[in-house]
């Protein structure tokens, strides 16, 4: 079957998944049904211990599904520790469903592949050797993969079921009342994991520091957690960013990060009280010193800034540039510390962040997002999940969730290297082209057709050259030349899943 964007999916994975293909961005108003834990009464003056042996032994069985956050990135500690003793213990059948994959934990998920404890993978990504292992084939089912918010929701409607959740944190009390913002390992917002720690069945701490009770501000609660497991290191807070929130020196992503501040000014959306979204990285992160400059320039301030969030964007709270952070996560320690300090910067949960089935989540308050792309093609549909070598190597993260802006940027280079980002179709679609308002090139500028508002409104601006996504596409293959067609065998080893439980695309393994 195709869904309604032309992309091909499997009918027999479909009718076995009970999954409907992708038909629009408009999710409508459902009335949903929400699910609710199993709660072991206790006291709970037996939860603290420092044996993960004796925990794992206790709450993890065959078949079940067990989460972790990625709050620490690079520098988590407590993911490999908790798997490593899964494995010793012979436990088969799992399915593993945390927030994220990073590097880090890469090598012990495919040893646990092998090793038959894990057969089923729902995330929001993964890259690296994962990455390249899942995309030859190494599971026997596809991992299915969704944006942020569609896994609150997911976690919320009871389609992921989590049995077990592991979560780090750097600091609890000896009934498990934590949050993330002090310690050794703060790491700021407990934002993903906070789904968790509501939903779970069975919810157990990790920490390196147990502090007096009661500990508050508490993020996670004493009536959530089961068990507190004190350890050596949750992990380093100064890998968090791994280079991803450095401000860029490159002329080009300079070049890329004024076009696009100059496309905010102008469009109608740059007024008293509007709110954004940045990502991180390169461009992204360059845009919020530009946009700094343009707002003082303009004695305008936003009403919010959303997301996750940086030192830049900490920067215009201090100074009164933006009034709120709404913070689901923290990309840099200096984001993290400013949490303990700065009232006005709110942490928040997955749901509250982007669960589409909500009474109200923050991305659709957005007036303006920027996002990065691996590729988007000249219907506008963006990939951000698997490379030009077809290896998934990326995250959703939340680029559906904040493509609901009423202006969504793209900010890409026109090529990398010798592979272009500016494709007639891209390898993976993700974030569908109807959410997509503009794109930003180093060459210039892209507004989808159906924005003619924008159009009007940029011809006349000499800092954005208007070009159509053709022209770019054209131009980019100019320059690397077409690239030979991937080979695919018939096995899907990923689904992506869009917001409200459609298919939008699939994954298929590359031939050896």
């Amino acid at each position: 079957m195709k869904n309604s964007i032309g992309r091909e999916l499997s009918d027999d994975l479909m009718k076995k998944l009970d999954y409907k293909p992708f038909e629009s961005t408009e999710i409508g108003n459902p009335v949903v049904q929400r699910v609710a834990p199993k709660v072991r009464v206790s006291t709970g003056n037996d939860k603290l211990t420092t044996s993960i042996k004796d925990v794992v032994r206790e709450t993890v069985k065959d078949g079940m599904t067990i989460s972790f956050h990625h709050h620490l990135r690079e520098g988590d500690f407590i993911f490999n520790m908790v798997m490593d003793e899964i494995i010793k213990q012979g436990i088969k059948d799992l399915t593993l469903a945390p927030s994220s994959l990073t590097n880090v934990m890469n090598d012990k998920v495919i040893e646990a592949i092998k090793a038959g404890t894990v057969t089923h993978i729902e995330s929001s990504g993964m890259r690296g050797t994962l990455g390249e292992a899942v995309s030859h084939g190494i599971l026997k089912d596809p991992v299915i993969l969704r944006s942020h918010g569609a896994r609150a929701r997911a976690i919320e409607n009871g389609d992921v079921k989590i049995d077990v959740a592991f979560l780090g944190v750097p600091n609890a009390d000896r009934l498990g009342n934590a949050n993330g913002m002090t310690g050794d390992a703060a790491f700021g917002s407990l934002g993903y994991a906070l789904v968790d720690a509501a939903y779970a069945d069975k919810v157990v701490l990790l920490t390196d520091n147990v502090v007096d009770y009661p500990n508050t501000p508490a993020s996670i609660m004493q009536t959530q957690v089961d068990y507190v497991v004190q350890v050596d290191k949750v992990g380093d807070p100064d890998r968090i960013g791994s280079g991803a929130t450095r401000f860029t020196k490159n002329p080009k992503d300079l070049k890329i990060a004024k076009m696009v501040n100059d496309v905010i000014v102008h469009s109608p959306y740059f007024k008293q009280g509007f709110s954004f979204q940045t990502g991180s990285g390169g461009a992204a992160l360059a845009v919020a010193r530009f946009l700094r400059q343009s707002m003082l320039d303009k004695n305008i301030t936003a009403s919010f800034a959303l997301g996750g969030i940086t030192t830049p964007i900490v920067k215009l709270l201090e100074e009164g540039l933006v009034k709120k952070v709404m913070d689901v996560q923290d990309f840099d320690k200096g984001a993290a510390d400013s949490m303990k300090n700065n009232r006005d910067q709110q942490e928040i949960d997955a749901s509250w962040y982007a669960d589409p089935d909500n009474k109200g989540a923050m991305v659709d308050q957005l007036d303006v997002c920027i996002l990065s792309a691996l590729e988007i093609d000249t219907d506008f549909n963006v990939n951000v999940m698997t490379g030009s070598n077809g290896v998934l190597r990326g995250a959703i993260g939340g680029h559906q969730d904040a493509a609901t802006a009423k202006m969504t940027i793209i900010s890409a280079p026109l090529t990398r290297g010798r592979i272009a980002t500016v494709v007639p179709k891209v390898g993976t679609v993700v974030t569908p082209g109807d959410s997509i308002d503009v794109l930003v090139t180093e060459v210039g500028v892209a507004v989808n057709p159906k924005r003619k508002d924008l159009i009007e409104a940029f011809k006349k601006v000499p800092g954005i050259p208007l070009m159509t996504i053709e022209e770019l596409q054209q131009r980019a293959e100019k320059i690397v030349g077409k690239p030979e067609k991937l080979q695919y065998t018939d096995k899907t080893v990923a689904m992506i899943e869009y917001r409200d439980k459609t298919i939008i695309d699939e994954v298929k393994q590359l031939k050896d």
